[in-house]
């Protein structure tokens, strides 16, 4: 069971609700994928066991060998490839890695060549694995780091998918990095700020998870008495709203010096742990009515 935790910009919250909602399951894997920005591990403070270097392949020109016919310059859809003054350039920022160019060559000119571009950490904490990506600085892209995340998720279950819990803190916005997070996830859970703003951010994600044909259910972060934007959003749009976490001092402490309120507080302990039935119970209704 894959249930993944987003919103429309940084700061909303979603790493709060998905970290409580991993630690209020106890046996579950959490797994960052703001690779950008991943914070996740400050909360769990997780036993490292495990590092890998995650590498793209880009194509690496033999200048000796180039003839300048251009069939690798055409055939980018990218625009990763130029010949400039007789001599072919590579573009390696907006390069995607497909290895078309190397296999159009007529004259074997490119190779492939490894670039760095991050790791990804697998560590524990409690009974918690904690998965997280980190995309070097200056990097463009971070979705060959999350799919890697996402596939070692998968390759190390030692139990049926059905009983596993798996939160996935998404990156902000509605990028490729977010549709490549939640693809293959069951269930989106929607971080939202009762603001105007938040209601903008709010709708940019709900219009994803409605192209990706997800089913969804809303978090009302930061609530206060009155007028709530986002709240009433949601109404209007029939989306529903499984919790609502009220705009505390106590919450806004423990989150500030990455504390895990679950494991902190026993009002908070309660508050996530009946959002997790809830989450469980959507989830289920769903895939059972889509089978």
């Amino acid at each position: 069971m894959k249930i993944a935790v987003l919103s429309g910009k940084g700061g909303t919250g979603k790493t709060l609700v998905a970290v409580n909602l991993a630690a209020a399951a106890q046996r579950s894997t959490y797994i960052d994928c703001d690779v950008e920005e991943p914070n996740g591990h400050l909360f769990f403070k997780p036993e490292i066991l495990q590092e890998e270097e995650i590498t793209v392949k880009i194509p690496r020109v033999e200048d000796t060998l180039c003839q300048g016919c251009r069939r690798c310059v055409d055939f980018c859809q990218f625009n990763a490839l130029a010949y400039i003054k007789e001599k072919l350039l590579v573009f390696e920022d907006v390069c995607h890695s497909c290895g078309g160019c190397i296999l159009l060559c007529p004259e074997k000119a490119l190779t492939e060549q490894e670039k760095g571009i991050g790791k990804v950490q697998k560590g524990l904490s409690d009974q918690v694995r904690v998965y997280t990506g980190v995309l070097n600085i200056g990097e463009v892209s971070g979705v060959p780091i999350i799919k890697k995340l996402l596939n070692e998720n998968k390759s190390d279950k030692n139990e049926p998918e059905s009983d596993q819990l798996t939160f996935i803190d998404c990156p902000p916005g509605s990028a490729c990095s977010v549709m490549e997070s939640i693809k293959d996830a069951d269930y989106c859970l929607l971080v939202a700020e009762p603001t105007l703003f938040g209601v903008h951010n709010l709708n940019m994600v709900h219009e994803l998870v409605k192209i990706f044909n997800k089913p969804c259910g809303v978090v009302l972060n930061k609530s206060l008495e009155g007028e709530n934007p986002a709240e009433t959003f949601c109404l209007e749009k029939n989306i529903k709203i499984l919790s609502r976490l009220p705009f505390d001092h106590e919450l806004g402490r423990l989150n500030s010096n990455a504390e895990i309120a679950v494991r902190k507080s026993e009002p908070y302990k309660a508050l996530f742990s009946a959002l997790l039935e809830t989450v469980t119970k959507e989830v289920q209704h769903e895939t059972a009515a889509y089978s």
